[in-house]
């Protein structure tokens, strides 16, 4: 049976943003946990190693796989800053469209430096993946 590998767990925020090797990527994670906190309502929490995520759903595909998830959450990673907002939202495109400079996945957005974006974009994004997903599996919370 699959085990999810990234789960929320008890481990510091703080504490993992303070291990972020470069100086610039430490001072953008403080800010993107400013702007996430207060656009979410969540308060930060480790999911797995390295991502950082505000609230939770619990998703079920079709396939029968499920497991839970952060509504959303980033990542100072080493090469770039990821973001992780909902997988399926067409929304997202026409935001990514005025967002600045990034490459995007199937949930993940990439930034090299906060600088790089309209942080009013990224609240946009915050907020439209959260409601996006509280659409998608109504009844939690």
């Amino acid at each position: 049976m699959y085990e999810q590998k990234t789960k929320e767990n008890d481990k510091s925020v703080i504490e993992y943003i303070e291990s972020v090797e470069s100086p610039k990527k430490r001072e953008d994670a403080y800010k993107l946990l400013d702007i996430f906190s207060d656009v979410s309502g969540y308060q930060a929490k480790m999911w797995g190693p390295s991502i950082i995520g505000f609230g939770k759903y619990h998703y079920k595909y079709p396939t029968g796989h499920e497991g839970d998830a952060p509504l959303v959450g980033f990542s100072p990673r080493k090469a770039k800053i990821s973001l992780y907002f909902a997988t399926g939202d067409t929304e997202r495109e026409k935001l990514l469209e005025k967002f600045g400079k990034h490459t995007s996945g199937k949930a993940c957005v990439y930034i090299n430096k906060l600088a790089d974006i309209d942080t009013e974009v990224l609240e946009e994004l915050i907020t439209q993946s959260i409601n996006f997903l509280r659409r998608t599996y109504p009844d939690q919370e």
